[in-house]
């Protein structure tokens, strides 16, 4: 049996060993000054960041309170995320390959995706997995890591073609404990395929936290096993963001191979609105910490108000401005009306299985129509 001493030892051996830690690498603090130079980003892009997330934000709230009114089904909402998603979005180039999860309608959006066809999505219309003529989003992803693999043989296949553009994938801290992870950035890393892994890592996979899904103490870390780089930003800064995502593409077209990067962030809300997160986490306490100290928006905004880049005119104008490209959204995806429930039997096989054939006439039936 070791002595407490011998066990002591052997501790400091294990850390010793053990992979390095990543640094959060970040910009923009809390209290809206930066850590440096950023002369990267020029004060409109800067202005457009900031119009961005506070579209988003009120977008999202928007959702969960028509979700509760019965005008979109279970939605995933994304508040205290949108840093990360904007930040990475805008280092893209419009011939870049997106590949979000069910919870990435900002970045979506920034990529071009409409706002009327992300609340078809959620009111359960096809329409709403189709982007506009030269938007490169795909549809979103509710399989968990699934996706990678998917963003990995486009990118692949770009390579093959000599294409210069990258695919960009997200997903969350759950995502890395599925073989897709491992699988998708062993090949990429492999094959030196221009693939950006881009983890919102917000603490819990549904309603497990992070400290008991994973033995590592950052995402960032895992990249070592695949000797492509980790990089680790505090998720909440969209500076930081921005700049890991654009050093990452430039990488990736440059032939350098695919990176991992961790935006450490937090989701504010549940999970999804059929959650409940009070059952697994100090709700309160939890997000008023983060809204207080580090919100992405408020931080952005205090940074652009002190060099007069923003002004309390702007924000009235922005807020009610963003209000309203909310609401004719909404106007237009309910001008399409209710899903027909028979779609879901539509797309899926070339030749419909007897058992589905069954249920799509038992459904017809239901609803006095024909049987076919």
């Amino acid at each position: 049996m070791l002595t407490e001493h011998g066990r002591a030892q052997l501790q400091t051996q294990m850390k010793a060993h053990s992979p390095r830690l990543y640094e959060e690498l970040q910009v923009l603090r809390s209290d809206g000054e930066v850590t440096g130079p950023i002369d990267d980003i020029p004060p409109e892009r800067m202005r457009e960041m900031y119009r961005w997330m506070v579209l988003m934000r009120g977008f999202d709230k928007k959702c969960v309170t028509w979700q509760r009114q019965g005008r979109i089904g279970t939605y995933a909402p994304f508040e205290g995320q949108e840093a990360a998603q904007v930040g990475s979005a805008l280092a893209l180039s419009n011939s870049d390959w997106m590949f979000p999860t069910y919870r990435d309608h900002a970045a979506a959006m920034v990529h071009g995706q409409t706002m009327a066809n992300v609340l078809l999505y959620w009111m359960g219309r096809m329409e709403g997995c189709v982007s506009p003529p030269g938007v490169r989003v795909l549809p979103p992803c509710v399989p968990i890591a699934t996706h990678l693999l998917h963003a990995v043989g486009l990118a692949f296949a770009m390579t093959l073609r000599g294409e210069r553009a990258v695919a960009i994938a997200y997903f969350g801290d759950g995502a890395t404990s599925e073989g897709d992870f491992h699988e998708a950035l062993n090949f990429a890393g492999v094959f030196r395929l221009p693939v950006i892994f881009l983890c919102q890592n917000n603490g819990y996979a549904i309603s497990v936290p992070f400290s008991r899904q994973s033995a590592s103490r950052t995402i960032a870390q895992r990249a070592v096993a695949y000797d492509i780089p980790g990089v680790r930003v505090d998720g909440n800064d969209v500076f930081a963001v921005h700049r890991a995502v654009t050093q990452a593409r430039e990488r990736a077209v440059a032939g350098l191979g695919p990176t991992l990067i961790e935006a450490v962030t937090f989701r504010y809300g549940a999970h999804t609105t059929a959650d409940d997160p009070t059952r697994y986490r100090d709700q309160r306490r939890l997000s008023e910490e983060w809204r207080t100290q580090r919100d992405p928006i408020a931080r952005l905004r205090l940074y652009l108000e002190r060099r007069d880049l923003w002004s309390a005119r702007e924000e009235e104008a922005w807020q009610a401005e963003a209000a309203a490209l909310v609401e004719e959204a909404m106007q237009e995806a309910m001008a399409a009306g209710a899903a027909d429930p028979l779609a879901m039997f539509q797309h899926v096989y070339a030749d419909e299985p007897w058992h589905l054939a069954k249920q799509r006439r038992e459904m017809l039936e239901s609803r006095g129509g024909a049987s076919a």
